[in-house]
């Protein structure tokens, strides 16, 4: 998928967490959260940039884990200046893990398909569903995100 697809698969599946946060009465924390997981959803495709295979180390399972672990860890440094360090750190880690995981389910409807659990396995995975630079796939997926998440938040906070 490329960037706009991404964002949408986060967002969507970000969305729920966002209307719990709402609608527990933490409005700031689902908009930290939907930031950072908009923020995350292209994180794994700086493999483009780097001297590594594209769709390797950095589509793994591996990556997700330790990527919701630093922004956690942002997360609580960041917090400790508002007063909340653990619900920003859970709140930070979660959004990027969902993130990060997003986009490597994402990739996974490409032909090209992901390796999650490299270097451990060869194992490769793909839907073959569409590929990635197919644009009405990533606007349909980014609706779909969009939607997901506003909807989610419309029931949060009682709206029809």
């Amino acid at each position: 998928m490329y960037r706009w697809g991404h964002v949408g698969a986060a967002l969507f599946l970000y969305g729920p967490v966002g209307a719990a946060l709402t609608r527990l009465g933490e409005p700031g924390l689902a908009g930290l959260g939907a930031a950072v997981a908009v923020g995350c959803a292209t994180v794994p495709d700086a493999d483009e940039l780097l001297p590594i295979d594209h769709r390797g180390p950095t589509h793994t399972v591996w990556f997700v884990v330790a990527g919701a672990a630093v922004a956690g860890v942002f997360g609580a440094l960041g917090g400790a200046t508002v007063g909340r360090p653990g619900a920003v750190a859970a709140t930070a880690g979660v959004a990027a893990g969902l993130s990060l995981g997003s986009h490597v389910l994402a990739d996974s409807i490409t032909p090209m398909g992901i390796r999650p659990f490299y270097p451990l396995s060869a194992w490769h995975h793909s839907f073959d569903i569409t590929p990635a630079a197919n644009p009405r796939a990533n606007t349909a997926i980014l609706g779909a995100g969009v939607g997901f998440a506003l909807a989610c938040q419309a029931l949060a906070v009682g709206l029809p």
